[in-house]
Formats: structure tokens, sequence, C-alpha cells
């Protein structure tokens, strides 16, 4: 059987035959290994051959044109009666009869043979990789460990969508002190703490505003005092009950897993969190490694060692430094050292690291670097636990996408605004309650307003009254709840019933109190879940004296919900003029005790305590 190399060829005179996939179907140009390669499209028509257009299709000689039988194969045309009887006339002519009816092939060039065999080996490498990338893909999804959002008895409700149904996202990042491995042991010290329970001693909530145009960084000492609520370990079931007096954020981590700060967090700024990524001691160390080192300053030579053993280790000299490795972790665990000692110095020095591994990743980790794009997936999916709506390398990359929008300049890193209550601390009275209601309502913290589509600033507007008209008094139902609680005050007792009671007294008899909840919700806000129940929420708005700016959908609620804010922590009747009527530029603003850091700067650098100089 002679062996064929084009399409066509060895079919019945004038029946075109199924053909083996070539090059050109598996997406390779196979004009570079036909017979005499190197031809043009002009070459086939001057010869009157076949021509393959850009699509693929074949189109025969045009009439009159001349072609041999070696042509007319080596086009690859099927053959056509006229176009058979022309070749044999001419080969008759040259003293060269057709053998048993059809022209012999020519033998493939040893040129043409070798470039085949390319062809199908390259073909085999494709399809080999993109086994492997599967593989690969697989291995990568097989790193990661998950566990529970919130496993707290306390959730805060979604945030409403914007205009065009967008909604913020928030990842709370935690630092776990974990010595549950030799490792983590021997980077974390304190060898009489191996297999004890975990402490959260970095927390960052990242939030990304619902236009994914800026970003918004809040980080919590970990000596930070608060309320802890009740907890369930989602391994064994163990119930912790909630901890009322006040207690630092850090144990929250100790009692049943992450989901249990997820759940400390909404409790104490009403933020609802959808995602948390968690790393310890060895996880920092190989994600600084894959990153390939992330620059920081120090403004004089600086050792964090203590006469008596503690401190970190860290030791550089005055000026910008490129930290990786234990070095890293050395920078994001010293306390001893910057500032006055305490950990607020630590949590400044943890942000200065953030937003400049932010910038490294930005330049570093692209396409054009395979190789620590590879290295960087390989050690995250092995240094990070996180929720389970993060299960999958595709979400985790999907998310990133959404993190990378806000350009640096529009990214900024707070620490929650605190003060001090011995050597802990705890959150400033209405300054914290400021940031996190900004948070809470997607303002962003760099205080630049969002704009329009010409540009101009967008100026806050009194919502129009709803056309649907509001059902009768009587029959509108309200669940009235108590978010009186701030970071610093106890909820205010019976506020829920008394408000509730208070909305009975004017005709609205289906009003009841949930006492199941304590929030925080620093402005008293009526919620709806639909379109149909607006007129009704606002109807109960007015017969409050709340103003139509604090009146939201919300998908939270499944009915109409008033949330009594710490606006109104006494009497019957909405204040004049409370929190929820004003809403200007002043209110909106970022409090100073926030001590905000633009991420664009890199020219910030940690101060060094004089006592941890050499």
């Amino acid at each position: 059987m002679r062996q064929s190399g084009v399409r066509g060829e060895g079919a019945p005179d004038g029946i075109a035959t199924p053909h083996a996939p070539g090059a050109r179907d598996l997406g390779w140009d196979d004009g570079l290994y036909a017979d005499g390669a190197g031809g043009t499209d002009a070459d086939a028509h001057a010869e009157g051959g076949a021509r393959a257009d850009d699509d693929g299709r074949e189109h025969p000689p045009a009439e009159g044109a001349r072609a041999t039988g070696d042509d007319a194969q080596d086009s690859g045309a099927v053959g056509p009666d006229d176009g058979r009887r022309a070749a044999t006339k001419l080969r008759e002519a040259a003293g060269k009869p057709e053998r048993g009816g059809r022209a012999r092939a020519r033998k493939p060039s040893l040129a043409r043979r070798i470039l085949r065999w390319f062809a199908t080996l390259l073909a085999l490498a494709v399809l080999g990789a993109a086994g492997a990338g599967y593989l690969y893909y697989r291995h990568l999804n097989n790193n990661i460990r998950t566990d529970p959002l919130n496993i707290g008895e306390h959730k805060a409700p979604e945030p409403t969508p914007n205009a065009a149904g967008q909604t913020p996202l928030n990842i709370l990042l935690i630092g776990s002190d974990a010595r549950d491995s030799k490792e983590n042991q021997q980077l974390g010290g304190a060898r009489n703490t191996f297999g004890g329970a975990a402490r959260a001693d970095v927390q960052m909530l990242v939030h990304l505003s619902a236009d994914r145009t800026n970003m918004s960084v809040v980080s919590i000492p970990r000596d930070t005092l608060v309320t802890i609520p009740q907890c369930t370990d989602p391994d064994s079931g163990k119930v912790y009950p909630a901890i009322t007096t006040p207690t630092m954020v850090n144990d929250s981590l100790g009692r049943g897993g992450p989901g249990c700060t997820v759940a400390t967090w909404e409790q104490l700024t009403g933020i609802h969190i959808d995602h948390f990524m968690m790393v310890d001691f060895a996880g920092v160390v190989s994600m600084a490694d894959a990153i390939g080192g992330v620059p920081v300053c120090v403004d004089a030579n600086i050792y964090s060692h203590t006469s008596d053993g503690h401190g970190s280790g860290l030791k550089l000299t005055r000026g910008t430094h490129s930290v990786k490795g234990v070095q890293a972790l050395q920078w994001l665990r010293t306390r001893y050292g910057f500032e006055d000692g305490s950990d607020i110095g630590r949590t400044k020095a943890q942000h200065m690291y953030m937003n400049s591994m932010v910038r490294e990743l930005r330049k570093n980790a692209t396409l054009s670097s395979p190789g620590k794009l590879r290295s960087i997936a390989e050690e995250a999916t092995k240094a990070l636990r996180v929720d389970e709506g993060l299960d999958t390398v595709k979400k985790l990359y999907d998310l990133s996408t959404e993190l990378k929008k806000p350009e640096s300049d529009r990214i900024t890193a707070t620490t929650m605004p605190y003060e001090y209550v011995g050597a802990r601390v705890r959150p400033k009275p209405d300054d914290a309650d400021q940031l996190f209601r900004l948070v809470r309502e997607d303002i962003p913290l760099d205080g630049k307003a969002a704009k329009d589509k010409t540009g101009a600033s967008k100026e806050p507007r009194e919502p129009d009254v709803s056309r649907d008209p509001a059902a009768p008094d009587a029959q509108i139902a309200v669940q009235v709840q108590n978010g009186t609680r701030t970071a610093t005050l106890a909820p205010s007792q019976g506020r829920a019933n008394g408000v509730a009671q208070a909305l009975v007294g004017k005709g609205f008899s289906h009003a009841v109190a949930d006492s199941s909840v304590l929030l925080t919700q620093p402005r008293t806000v009526i919620h709806y879940p639909s379109a149909d129940l607006e007129g009704d929420a606002q109807r109960v708005a007015k017969a409050l004296g709340i103003p139509l700016t604090s009146v939201t959908r919300s998908t939270g609620v499944s009915g109409i919900t008033l949330i009594v804010g710490s606006d109104w922590r006494t009497g019957t009747s909405y204040p004049a003029g409370g929190a929820g009527a004003s809403g200007g530029a002043d209110d909106d603003k970022t409090p100073d005790s926030a001590e905000a850091i633009n991420g664009a700067d890199d020219s910030q650098c940690m101060h060094v305590n004089p006592a941890y100089t050499w």
C-alpha cells in the first residue's frame, strides 16, 4: 500500500474519503509539511492546483488551468475527471503512461518526514502538558485545607447590593501562633506551649469595595479586649460558651478554630465576613520565600532581643532591607524593638509588610514569570487554611483577580482606634465605631468619593418616597432587634422590646421584639427584603421619625427588620438630629486615631525603640 501524505490520495475516482487528522486539524499549519514546502497560494494558482483558504475549505483549479497528476495530488485535490484527462494527455506526450490508471506517488522527502514526526511529537507534548496541567491543578486543590466560615452564634447581616447589584467583599486574614508541628515549634519558640491552643496573633480585615475601586484594611491588636460569642467546634462538637467579660481577641482562635475568630469580628464590628485565610509560622516563611523577599525599612539599627531571652531575634541595620523566610517571620512578630514595645508597634510593622508585599506581588507575580507563579501557587495552597467557599484553586484565583483591581494608591491600611486598659487595649469609643461603620457602609477610607460616569463626585441624596403604597399600619409586620452594643459599651437592655411596644402603641400591632440576637449597629436602620415591602418599611420609619436614608433593601432579612442602633439607646422616639439623619462629609471621615497608611506609600520606615538599637 503506498504511502499517502495528503488528503484525497488513494480515493476512488471522483470520491473524497474521510482522512486521518493531520497537523492542520490539530491547529497546526500543515502547509509547512507539503512536498516542496515554501510555495505560496500564488504558486498553487499558477500550477492549477487546488488551494485551501484560511477557513480550511479547498477550492478546485480555475477553469482551463493546467495541472499535472503530481500537482493535482500534492495539492490535495480530489481529482475531477477533466483534470485527470488533462494529466493523462500530458503524461502520454512526455512518454510516461499511467501505471494501473494512477500516477505513482513521490516518496516523501527526508525533510518532510522529519517535520511530520516533529509535528506529531509536538502535538503529543501539548496534550501531555495539558494532562500534566490538570494533574497539577488537582495536586494544588489537594493542598488546600478548609474550615467552616462562622461557627459562632453571632452572624452579621449581609450588605445591601449597590445600584449596580454589586456587593463588597470582606476577607479576614489570620496569623496563627500554633506550635502544632516541629517546624512551627522551632520557629515560634516557647517550647512549653507545644500542642497548646492556637492564638490569632495577627488579625486583619481586608475590605474590597463593591465597585472594586478601593480597598480598606483594618488591623486589630492581639491584646484588644473584647467579648467572644458562643462557638461550636466543627470537629468535636464541643460548645464553648460565650465570654461576656473582656478577653483578649486572640483567644478566639482556640475556641473551635478560625470560624470563632470570624464570629468574634462580626459581633464586634457588625461587618459581614465573606471569607477567611489563615497562615501559621511555617506558612509565613514559605510564602515569603516564594515571593522572593519583601522590602521593609527601619530608622535605626535594631536587635529584638532582651536579656531574659524575649524578642523575635530580628537584627537589621538602618535602612531598607528585603526580608524573606525566617527574617520575614521575625519582622511580623517583632514587638520588643518597634515604637513603645507594645503590640501597636507590631501592628504598624505588619501594615508596612503587607503593603510592600502587595506591591511586590503586583510587580513580580505575572504571566511573564511562570516559575514564580508556580512557586507562589504551590506554597500558598500548602500554607493557607481557608473557609469552605475557597476550597479550589479556581476560587482562590478568582478572588485574587478581584483583589488586584484597586490600584495601590486606593488601598488604605488602618489600625482600629484604641485606648489603653493597663497593659491591654480596648476599642476607642466613637472612633472605633466610626471606622467600623465606614467599612460596613462601603465608604472609602482614603476620603475619595465615588465618581459618576462624567468623573464628578457622586453626592448623596435623600431617597425617593416609594411608589409602592404602604399597607395599613395594623397589617405591617415588623421585627425589632437590639443593636445598641458598641466596642466599649454593653447593649442597652430592653431596647428591642421597648421600641416594639412603641410601634404597637402607634398601631403597628404586628411589631415584635427579637431578643435572640444582640448586634453592634452605630446607626439605627430599617431593612426590607424586596421591593414590594419598601413602602411599608418607609411607613415604619416615618412613624418613628427615622430618616429615609436609614431605610435600605437587604437580602439578609426575611421581612421588615428594625435594628435599634447605639445612636438611640434610650426613649421611644428617634432623637432629632440623630446620626442617621446626617451623612455629611465630616461624618464619613476616617478617624485620625486609625493612623491610615496609603498602600502606594513606600517611604514608611519603622521607628526603632532606642533600648533595642546597637
